[in-house]
């Protein structure tokens, strides 16, 4: 299963396309951590987490966690948890999951820089939740809640999104 992405801010499923944001410095095939570009490449979906004083868990097949008040995720490129969960208070530069907006109410986390994490190579780079207005992410791709939920529930284990120009 591809979800297949393209430099026209689409997102192809299934047979269904959808409008998605990408970075706001566009895409790239040599991601650095902050430049605000989406990579290239084909990354599977590793798990689900979710907002659950938001929503309902997702249906999907794939492995969820609900969002916790201290949950983070390491974007420090020298730190030994670089690109990694970690809990909050964090002393390294991170990421805090549990945002007052909403584009991070459902985040699939993919297999981007992560086995193993090279440092400064790019960290966080997620499948989330867009803007209203579809601004550009800091790298990740992002769609509206509704067609996350739809494609959610009928992905498999063996999902990948493939991001290419």
């Amino acid at each position: 299963m591809i979800l297949q992405v393209t430099g026209d801010q689409t997102l192809t499923f299934q047979g269904k396309t959808y409008k998605c944001a990408l970075g706001k410095s566009g895409m790239t095939q040599d991601k650095c951590e902050g430049d605000g570009a989406t990579p290239l490449g084909t990354y599977a979906l590793r798990r689900v987490l979710y907002r659950a004083d938001r929503l309902e868990k997702p249906e999907t097949i794939l492995k969820t966690h609900a969002i916790k008040s201290y949950d983070g995720w390491c974007d420090a490129p020298n730190h030994p948890l670089y690109n990694r969960p970690v809990c909050l208070p964090f002393s390294a530069s991170h990421e805090k999951l549990s945002r007052e907006d909403h584009i991070y109410d459902i985040i699939v986390v993919l297999g981007h820089n992560d086995d193993p994490p090279i440092p400064g190579k790019g960290s966080a780079i997620f499948f989330h939740l867009a803007r209203e207005n579809y601004e550009g992410t800091e790298g990740c791709v992002a769609i509206k809640r509704a067609d996350m939920l739809d494609i959610l529930a009928t992905v498999d284990d063996t999902a990948v999104i493939k991001i290419t120009k």
